[in-house]
C-alpha cells in the first residue's frame, strides 16, 4: 500500500545527514562535557558548536543559547523562570488564547501559584491584535508569551508589533517558534524577543532536544539544580549527539529554507484550493499568513478522527487537532478560539507538509479525502441533524 506522511507538524523524520553527523557521539566521541580529559573536551567542542549554529539562525549569540530536552521545557523555564524571578516587580502575565499546551497548562499552574493570567483573545485567523495586547499590559506584567506561528492552524503571528509594544512597556517578551523555526525566518532581534523556544525534531532532526534563547541580562530562576550545566540555567548530563543534531539540522535549514519554503508554498496553496472544491469544507487559519507547509481545514457532518482513520486506511498519515493532546474528548482550543462550534472544531483535519512531499503525494491526497468525506457524510448522524 502506497505510504504518504502528511503530519510533519507532528514531528519530522530526521534527515540522514542529521543522522550521519549524530553517529560518532554515540560511540566514538562519547565523553561528558563536564570531563577534563579529550573525551571530554571533544563533546564540549561538538556542543559549543551547535549552541553557535542554533544561535546564527535566530541572528542570536551563542551565550544566549540554553539546550533543554524540549520545546515543553523550553517553555516551562522561561515562564517559570521568569514568574519567579521577578515576582517581585508584578505576578501579571499575559498569553495568547492558542497557545501550545505547553505554554497554557504552565501559565494556568502559575495561576495555582498566585499569579494572574490574562488570556488574550485571537480573531477568525487565529491573530492577536496588538492594540488589544497593549491594553491588556499592566503597571505589574512581567511576561508576554505569544507564539510565533500556530501549531495547530499555521497562523504567524505579528511578533515585531507585539516585541515592540513590549519593549515600550518594558515587558518580557517569549515566543515559542517551534514550528517556524527553520521553515521562516526568526530574528530575535528584529522581531525584539526576550526569550524564544524552538526544538530540532520539527526541523528534520532527533527528538529529545530543544533549546531557549534568553537575551543577556533577562532574570531567570532555573528549573533543574545540580552540576550547573547550562550556563546554570539547566543542570543535567548534556545530550550530546542530539545536540550535534540539532546542529546540523539547523546547517541544512540555513542553506536550504527559502527554496524549500517556496516550494512548500505551492504545494500548501494546491491543497488548499482543491480541498476547499468539497462542498462544505472550510480552511482554518489565515489564508496567506500561514506557514509554507501548513493546511487545517473542517469538514460540516463528520469528525475528524473518523476521517484521520480512514485515511490511513488509504496510506495518508494526517491528524486532527494537534498531536500532542490527540488522546482528549475535547475540541481543539484553538478551533474554539478562532470561533469555531464544538461540532465544527470536531471535524477538523490538519494535513502539513514536509521536506518529502511531492506533487505526485498532493495529488492523492486529493484523490482520496473527498471519497473518503462523501463516505462519511453517508453514515454521519450529523448531517441527518443538519439537513
Amino acid at each position: 500500500m502506497k505510504r504518504i506522511y502528511m503530519d510533519y507538524a507532528a514531528t519530522t523524520p530526521v534527515d540522514p545527514r542529521v543522522f550521519e553527523a549524530m553517529r560518532p557521539f554515540f560511540t566514538k566521541s562519547f565523553g561528558n562535557t563536564m570531563s577534563l580529559y579529550s573525551y571530554g573536551r571533544e563533546a564540549k567542542k561538538a556542543v559549543e558548536e551547535s549552541r553557535e549554529k542554533v544561535a546564527s539562525l535566530m541572528n542570536a549569540n551563542a551565550n544566549e543559547i540554553i539546550f533543554t530536552g524540549s520545546a515543553t521545557e523550553s517553555d516551562n523555564l522561561a515562564l517559570k523562570g521568569i514568574a519567579f524571578a521577578n515576582k517581585h516587580k508584578g505576578r501579571h502575565m499575559i498569553v495568547s488564547a492558542i497557545e501550545h499546551h505547553a505554554v497554557l497548562d504552565t501559565a494556568k499552574w502559575l495561576e495555582k501559584q498566585g499569579f494572574e493570567i490574562t488570556f488574550l483573545p485571537v480573531d477568525k485567523y487565529g491573530l492577536v491584535d496588538p492594540s488589544d495586547l497593549e491594553n491588556a499590559i499592566r503597571k505589574d506584567t512581567i511576561l508576554v508569551s505569544i507564539m510565533h506561528a500556530n501549531n495547530e492552524i499555521g497562523t504567524i503571528e505579528p511578533i515585531e508589533e507585539i516585541g515592540k509594544i513590549c519593549s515600550e512597556h518594558e515587558v518580557c517578551f517569549h515566543t515559542d517558534a517551534a514550528q517556524s523555526f527553520g521553515k521562516i525566518p526568526v530574528d530575535v532581534n528584529k522581531s525584539k524577543v526576550d526569550l524564544l523556544t524552538v526544538c530540532a525534531h520539527k526541523m528534520y532532526g532527533p527528538k529529545g532536544v530543544g533549546a531557549l534563547f534568553v537575551r543577556k541580562g533577562t532574570k531567570i530562576e532555573p528549573l533543574l539544580h545540580g552540576g550547573g550545566h547550562e550556563f546554570g540555567l539547566r543542570s543535567s548530563t548534556v545530550n550530546v549527539p542530539a545536540i550535534v543534531g540539532f546542529g546540523a539540522a539547523v546547517d541544512i535549514a540555513k542553506k536550504e529554507m527559502k527554496q524549500e519554503a517556496e516550494r512548500l508554498t505551492k504545494l500548501r496553496d494546491k491543497l488548499i484550493k482543491g480541498v476547499l472544491k468539497i462542498e462544505y469544507s472550510h480552511l482554518n487559519g489565515h489564508p496567506t499568513k500561514r506557514l509554507p507547509n501548513n493546511t487545517n481545514f473542517w469538514f460540516a457532518f463528520i469528525e475528524g478522527e473518523s476521517l484521520v482513520l480512514q485515511l490511513d486506511s488509504y496510506g495518508i498519515a494526517a491528524s486532527t487537532g494537534s498531536a500532542c493532546s490527540s488522546e482528549s474528548l475535547e475540541p481543539s482550543h484553538v478551533l474554539m478560539a478562532i470561533g469555531l462550534k464544538h461540532e465544527e472544531a470536531h471535524g477538523s483535519l490538519r494535513l502539513t507538509l514536509g521536506k518529502w512531499t511531492t506533487k505526485k503525494d498532493i495529488d492523492y491526497a486529493l484523490e482520496v479525502l473527498p471519497k473518503v468525506v462523501e463516505r462519511l457524510r453517508k453514515i454521519s448522524p450529523f448531517k441527518r441533524k443538519w439537513e
